[in-house]
């Protein structure tokens, strides 16, 4: 599991997840990411790098999306990686989120 900041301007973010998003590394996701959300005002996730997610994975998402919004970040989920949609799909999560969701023409149908 890697957090990587791809761009930083004063109070605006965009972090990159790389690798997994499960039960085994939901702690010390949330820990890396809830410190960003203590100091910006626009914070984009890059989930391009998302290899595998599981339930802990999309509890931690719910879960910076509702502080976000009470601490009125601008929360956006960007380049969802193919287990990320199949995730959202699978949950009818697509619309909590509400960010746009690009479908790769290289995926196969499972």
């Amino acid at each position: 599991m890697v957090i990587e900041v791809k761009k930083q301007k004063k109070t605006d973010f965009q972090l990159a997840i790389k690798g997994e998003m499960t039960i085994y590394t939901a702690l010390e996701q949330k820990q890396a990411l809830y410190k960003h959300l203590l100091s910006v005002k626009t914070l984009q996730i890059d989930l391009g790098g998302v290899t595998e997610i599981d339930s802990a994975g999309i509890q931690l998402l719910m879960f910076l999306k509702q502080e976000a919004e009470s601490r009125q970040i601008k929360l956006s989920l960007i380049e969802h990686s193919h287990p990320v949609v199949e995730a959202f799909e699978l949950l009818n999560l697509s619309h909590h989120f509400g960010d746009p969701i690009m479908i790769s023409a290289e995926w196969k149908s499972s």
